[in-house]
């Protein structure tokens, strides 16, 4: 790892991190839809472990794949953090950071608490998959889980009001270098935070925490679509005067891991609330015209953002040429986010309304293009890992990063 970047750092990198934790927490979703778990909304150790040691040899074998690639991915993404953490101290007290201040990639730094909620997430999933008997304390740990999120999700607020006053008191905005979507960085790192309060919403049996947690999911949720609205036309507008900058492309598929976390967090509300307020059981089909009309908005983007990106070159220099880009690591979350979202629509939407049978033929047919996309953002993410991290002939191959303005 290179270490001392000083000023060739940039916020940007803790994509790194964040995309490893995200695909971990996507190969949980196997073990989320396809392992049996009565009695609690996710599955646990002792839900897993059957199927693990269990006579049918296929299922054990895909558990346990699903297992080490939780693993494998999760120790690489908090491997990331620390060395993100570092750099990011080192880099705080260069020039560089203070000109990122005045601009408007001191958004980037909203990369910074986006990542830390995308831990705890982490290690929540780690905990159920891997801990044996913590569901049986699970509501000791739900407050702790609010105050982590809520630490979170104040660390954003700070980060985004000092830089959003900024802008109102200074009228510093660069619209001209506001030519794509990175301003919805923030926009990104609420809707990560309101997820994760949506979680003891849905799961806690305490009616101070799941009440807490519902608060505080609908703020943080309220907040990411507000200024959604706002960064998407003030981005779409430069990008229509002057055409997509084309380093910074790929922010065009921001909006996908977005809708995928808003589309979470409406699916752990609406449980949520029918178990805890209205007392009712849900109505799956409301689930299936919700998440169809946010996958086809994945699609939508995901098309568009992929036209872009192949007319202007952008995989040929930057991912498979010799050009590197920290915002490169931006193509890896939408690719998670399109497979998790997408196992939510087939078992909430699909299976859930007896539209297709769990295990039938047409379940695993509607499958294969979300695991397609899955295994080409780990590819994607193992090509930029050597671009960025790997060390040649003994020196460490050090990215050249401008700070850019977003």
């Amino acid at each position: 790892m290179p270490k001392n970047l000083g000023e060739q750092y940039n916020p940007l990198y803790f994509l790194a991190s964040l995309g490893n934790g995200g695909l971990s927490v996507s190969f949980f979703m196997y073990l989320m839809f396809m392992v049996p778990h009565p009695g609690t909304p996710m599955p646990t150790f002792e839900d897993i472990y059957p199927v693990l040691t269990g006579g049918n040899k296929m299922a054990a074998g895909l558990v346990g794949i699903a297992m080490i690639l939780i693993l494998y991915f999760a120790f690489h993404h908090i491997r990331l953090l620390i060395w993100n953490v570092n750099e990011y101290r080192l880099f705080r007290h260069t020039e560089a950071f203070q000109k990122l201040k005045k601009s408007n990639a001191e958004v980037t730094l909203m990369a910074v608490p986006l990542t830390l909620a995308m831990t705890i997430n982490v290690m929540f999933v780690m905990g159920a998959a891997f801990i044996p008997g913590l569901w049986n304390v699970v509501e000791y740990l739900f407050p702790f889980a609010l105050l982590g999120f809520l630490a979170v999700g104040i660390y954003a607020m700070r980060i985004f009001f000092v830089y959003f006053s900024r802008l109102i008191i200074n009228g510093d905005f660069d619209f001209i270098n506001n030519n794509n979507l990175s301003q919805m960085l923030a926009i990104f790192a609420f809707s990560m935070v309101a997820v994760g309060f949506a979680a003891p919403a849905a799961m806690s049996g305490q009616t101070l925490i799941y009440a807490s947690g519902m608060f505080l999911s609908l703020f943080f949720g309220i907040m990411a679509v507000l200024m959604a609205v706002v960064k998407l036309v003030l981005g779409f507008e430069s990008i229509f005067k002057q055409g997509i900058a084309k380093e910074t492309s790929p922010t065009l598929w921001i909006i996908i891991p977005i809708v995928s976390l808003l589309g979470i967090t409406f699916v752990r509300l609406y449980m949520g609330y029918h178990h805890h307020i209205a007392h009712t059981e849900p109505t799956p089909s409301i689930l299936f015209v919700i998440l169809s009309i946010l996958v086809s908005m994945q699609i939508m983007f995901g098309v568009l953002g992929y036209i872009v990106l192949k007319k202007l070159g952008y995989f040929d220099k930057f991912v498979y040429g010799d050009q590197k880009s920290v915002g490169s690591y931006a193509l890896i979350c939408p690719g998670v986010a399109f497979f998790v979202l997408g196992m939510f629509f087939i078992s909430w939407g699909l299976v859930k309304n007896g539209i297709v049978d769990l295990f039938s033929i047409p379940y695993f047919v509607i499958l294969v293009p979300f695991i397609f996309i899955q295994f080409k953002t780990i590819q994607v993410m193992f090509k930029l890992n050597k671009k960025h991290f790997t060390k040649i002939s003994g020196q460490v191959q050090q990215p050249s990063v401008k700070q850019q303005n977003a």
